[in-house]
């Protein structure tokens, strides 16, 4: 679903499987955001191309982070030479340590993914447009988020969601870093709240109801 100009939403909605939210950002980007689980991917791919996405011109996979239900369908990406597939470098160790038990949790093998870019904190240039990449630990030690300053588009991955936040009891997780990242997000100028599940939050107002909703009411729980 075309959200607006280049952005694209690809929601989760399947209540017996879990899956993440993926995007798309069009125009001379051609970046997918969280491609998901790997079974999941044809059907992601399909849907971006009756949205008319030319699902052979991607340029970069970013992951905001390496669970499963975000980061696995990354690996079928590996074979193509122009796609780069971007990780954060202290998420790569932690898959290479405690993060990669969890896909035998899930009854899953490790992906075998190449990465080739790797997403540190600042701005980076994606095709012909600037972003902020903010390191935002606590869900998992090498998360990360995607901020489009001139969209005001703030892609979240599993920090923040609609009234909730990422939990921190898997391996790597920390309250009080979550809780301090999501702090740092709320001072962004944001009118697109973009998750990693659940719904996709529009407008400046309700973006920052939101952040204050989850600092009073769900902060104590975390």
């Amino acid at each position: 679903m075309r959200l607006i100009d280049d952005i694209y939403v690809y929601e989760w909605t399947n209540l017996f499987d879990n899956n993440c939210n993926s995007y798309y950002i069009g125009g001379s980007v051609r970046a997918l955001i969280d491609p998901g689980l790997k079974k999941y991917l044809p059907d992601l791919l399909k849907s971006m191309g009756t949205d008319g996405i030319n699902t052979k011109e991607i340029k970069y996979i970013i992951n905001t982070h390496s669970h499963p239900d975000h980061f696995e369908g990354s690996e079928l990406f590996n074979d193509n030479p122009h796609v780069k597939i971007g990780l954060n470098d202290r998420e790569i160790e932690f898959l290479d340590e405690a993060g990669g038990m969890m896909y035998g949790w899930f009854g899953l093998d490790l992906p075998n993914v190449n990465i080739d870019m790797i997403l540190r904190e600042g701005p980076v240039t994606l095709g012909s447009e600037t972003f902020e990449i903010l390191v935002t630990p606590g869900h998992s030690p090498g998360s990360i988020v995607l901020y489009w300053p001139s969209n005001k588009a703030l892609f979240s991955g599993d920090v923040i969601f609609n009234q909730n936040v990422g939990r921190t009891d898997f391996p790597g997780g920390n309250g009080a870093l979550l809780k301090k990242s999501i702090l740092e997000l709320s001072k962004l100028d944001v009118d697109y709240l973009l998750p990693g599940h659940m719904g996709i939050i529009e407008g400046n107002e309700n973006v920052k109801h939101n952040f204050q909703h989850v600092i009073k009411n769900i902060f104590p729980y975390v």
